[in-house]
């Protein structure tokens, strides 16, 4: 049984101030190695800023390279070299023999000495034009590109054996139809923009007239409830794989485990007011600064530690495709249930199933859908909250 003791008053009230004192220091260092970490970037954040009210599109040059040759392959040559301002960027060809005519200066190699140009150079897209008669090769090719999150593209042929989306969401490069894996609505410039724009204006909202005046009562908490930093920061994989610090409240006692080991239920490291964060989905709110800085969305998949990527990149199908957008504060995932832990692969598989269908499905009005039955699913009780 724990015995209390109690102090006079006078030494009590000089021991508060004291530590009152203290713990303020901290918590100014703390914001302030935030805000200094975060320096560089707020050229970017203010030039997204303006770039939204003026509607300028958001949009920047992909990479790309192509695996095959034939006219099709040459007119995609073509178009990249005589458009760029189009916002493609021609990188090179690639075959198992030599090609000859305007692509042949352009070779680098073989059909598997693209896998290796593409991680070393991040390529963005992948056109593939090989014939039917190379179905190993593309269906290999196929899988390197969902692993890596590239995407590809396939030129159409006679022979073709993949699967194309609908006629109406071809593209077309010059006279060449080119078909997308799967139907994406943020490939749009105008869907983008609407998406970023929302992103500054929701979270600029919630920074200055929520988080402003609770962040010193959650800092406050988290501060007492055991020895540590405020923040908890961790590397995260964002769009296109373009590693980030993420932020949140910390929400556990200090430990080696943090980066490897997800939280279990009852988890003995997580302190009270940990739990009571995590429950209310409070932990997440300094990733609104994320958010500003366009290193995650409101909504979006959950960005993972990289060690769970590492775990299950190569053994739960497109499980990588996920980083084509940005990762968000909640997701379409999480409102369905399926947040916390994921101690098993089919757990994951379903997570990143539900993933892919936002990427495919994805709206302004699902948008905020998921923001609305997040907010009613905080003031609920989430069995997987934990």
């Amino acid at each position: 049984m724990e015995q209390h003791h109690t102090p006079s008053l006078a030494p009590a009230q000089e021991v508060l101030r004291t530590g009152n004192r203290s713990t303020r220091g901290d918590l100014g260092n703390e914001l302030a190695t935030l805000l200094r970490s975060s320096r560089q970037q707020l050229h970017q954040v203010q030039h997204g800023i303006s770039r939204a009210i003026s509607m300028e599109p958001l949009t920047s040059v992909k990479d790309l390279i192509i695996v095959g040759e034939g006219p099709a392959a040459e007119e995609i040559f073509q178009y990249c070299q005589d458009q760029t301002v189009r916002g493609y960027r021609f990188r090179g060809v690639f075959h198992d023999h030599a090609l000859g005519g305007p692509l042949g200066s352009h070779q680098l190699g073989s059909i598997e000495a693209a896998k290796v140009f593409a991680l070393q150079n991040r390529i963005d897209i992948l056109y593939c034009a090989l014939p039917g008669s190379y179905r190993e090769q593309i269906t290999d090719l196929l899988e390197f590109c969902e692993r890596n999150t590239i995407r590809f593209r396939v030129i159409p042929s006679p022979d073709s054996f993949i699967p194309v989306v609908q006629t109406t969401d071809l593209t077309f490069h010059g006279a060449v139809p080119v078909s997308r894996m799967r139907h994406e609505p943020l490939e749009n410039k105008g869907n983008r923009l609407l998406k970023r724009s929302f992103d500054i204006v929701f979270s600029f909202l919630v920074i200055t007239l929520v988080f402003s005046w609770l962040f010193p009562i959650l800092a406050i908490l988290v501060k007492l409830s055991s020895k540590g930093p405020v923040f908890f920061k961790q590397t995260r994989l964002g769009e296109g794989k373009k590693k980030f610090s993420c932020y949140k409240f910390r929400s556990m006692r200090m430990n080696a485990e943090a980066d490897s080991k997800q939280a279990t239920r009852n988890d003995p490291r997580i302190t009270r007011v940990g739990a009571f964060l995590r429950k209310s989905n409070l932990d997440e709110m300094p990733q609104f600064f994320n958010v500003l800085l366009g290193q995650m969305s409101v909504v979006g998949p959950r960005p993972h530690p990289l060690k769970l990527n590492d775990q299950f990149r190569d053994i739960i199908d497109k499980y990588m495709v996920r980083h084509f957008v940005r990762p968000g504060i909640t997701g379409w995932a999480q409102v369905n249930g399926f947040r916390g832990e994921t101690h098993t692969p089919e757990l994951m598989e379903k997570r990143v199933e539900l993933d892919v269908w936002y990427l495919e499905n994805w709206s302004f009005l699902l948008d905020l859908k998921i923001v609305v039955k997040t907010v009613t699913n905080m003031l609920g009780k989430e069995e997987m909250a934990y």
